[in-house]
């Protein structure tokens, strides 16, 4: 059996993986949308990016309430990489398609995130609040693919 203090670490812990791959997407979305031709993309990307703000927010919050006082996460290695790769795509004349299929890399790897927090023993309220982000998170993803798709048939 977890004591509190294992408990309350698995929760930071958790919390904390999420937070970062948010902060990931917050910052790769915005930068899709500075790059995408199609005005509706643009918008919609500017939107999610402030969604993982607020999701990141949510987050940080509850990490407060379980007695974490500084929440400093800056990102992952992994979306640094996607967030270079995506600008440079776009400078080489990549287009909203390939675009788009850097953005649903990273919703693998937000859902992915989401996922091994969810594997975690967490209490019942972070687990609701990590499940709708975590929905949220699939009908990005499946709208960008389904966007991308219908790029790459044209």
């Amino acid at each position: 059996m977890a004591t509190d203090i294992e408990k309350k670490n698995e929760v930071e812990s958790a919390l904390k993986s999420v937070i970062s791959i948010l902060e990931d997407g917050q910052k790769g979305m915005a930068e899709i949308g500075d790059h995408v031709k199609d005005e509706t993309l643009k918008r919609y990307f500017l939107a999610e990016s402030l969604k993982r703000a607020s999701f990141r927010g949510e987050l940080e919050n509850e990490l407060h309430r379980h007695g974490v006082a500084d929440v400093h996460e800056t990102g992952t290695a992994a979306g640094a990489v996607y967030r270079v790769w995506a600008d440079l795509k776009a400078k080489l004349g990549g287009g909203d398609h390939t675009l788009l299929e850097s953005a649903e890399q990273a919703e693998d790897a937000a859902t992915a995130a989401y996922k091994e927090a969810l594997n975690q023993e967490l209490p019942l309220p972070v687990r609701q609040m990590l499940t709708e982000q975590q929905t949220h998170i699939h009908t990005s993803h499946d709208f960008i693919r389904e966007r991308r798709d219908a790029l790459k048939a044209k």
